[in-house]
């Protein structure tokens, strides 16, 4: 079994649900035969961190930079060795925050746009699911265009659909019709695309595991492997 490993300093809430399930999968992906063989998290499940919808697509909100700088800066204090953050709106915070602190920042979006080149390189259209904030700050942008990927979103009328299903998902209404709702976009979405990606933690709580031909992937799952991978690092060397 591993030895000691370095610990993840999670910056959740957004929303509490998808940090649960980011920890579940953390804990399921783990090899351990005891409790010590698994890997620690510190973890600052803070729901009271400003909504990103509100402020990036309303513009109604408070800034939740603030709150974002001070978790990291708190989870860094309290021990952790890097940090990670289930939620890809937040993202487009994500060099502020790491500005913030003296330990490394795992991008989800730097870790997603790797896998697809890596291990998807014939793909190039890539079919969002995401927020719509998250087309609009252009969160993915720059770390595709390294990678010559271009991304598709859906229309209008399903990026509403959207946000309707990830507001359900953050009410705790995650059932049947939300599913149902998120194939429906996901499949008018498969023909202009070779890969899809989940890039919403709320909608990570759905399952969706391919649409015919095309290969669906979480980021949610891509960040815990990274995750994983990071904090196994440190097995032995302490």
């Amino acid at each position: 079994m591993a030895g000691d490993s370095r610990v993840i300093g999670v910056i959740g809430g957004m929303g509490p649900a998808a940090t649960v399930e980011f920890m579940s999968r953390v804990i399921r992906r783990t090899d351990a035969e005891d409790d010590s063989d698994h890997i620690r998290m510190l973890v600052d499940n803070n729901p009271k961190v400003p909504s990103r919808i509100a402020a990036i697509i309303d513009r109604t909100g408070a800034d939740p930079l603030p709150d974002l700088q001070l978790m990291a800066a708190g989870l860094e204090r309290a021990g952790a060795d890097f940090l990670v953050m289930p939620c890809n709106t937040a993202h487009h915070y994500h060099r502020a925050i790491a500005e913030a602190v003296g330990i490394p920042f795992i991008s989800i979006v730097d870790v997603a746009a790797e896998h697809l080149a890596r291990h998807h390189p014939g793909a190039r259209r890539i079919g969002f699911l995401a927020s719509p904030a998250v087309r609009e700050t252009g969160v993915y942008d720059a770390a595709f265009d390294r990678h010559g990927l271009a991304i598709v979103y859906p229309d209008a009328e399903a990026n509403a659909q959207l946000l309707g299903i990830i507001r359900d998902i953050k009410a705790g209404r995650v059932g049947d019709r939300q599913a149902e709702g998120f194939r429906r976009v996901a499949e008018a979405l498969a023909g202009a695309a070779d890969v899809i990606l989940v890039a919403c933690t709320e909608l990570s709580l759905l399952p969706l595991s391919s649409i015919g031909d095309v290969p669906v992937l979480d980021t949610l799952d891509l960040l815990v492997d990274a995750t994983v991978a990071a904090a196994r690092q440190g097995d032995g060397a302490r």
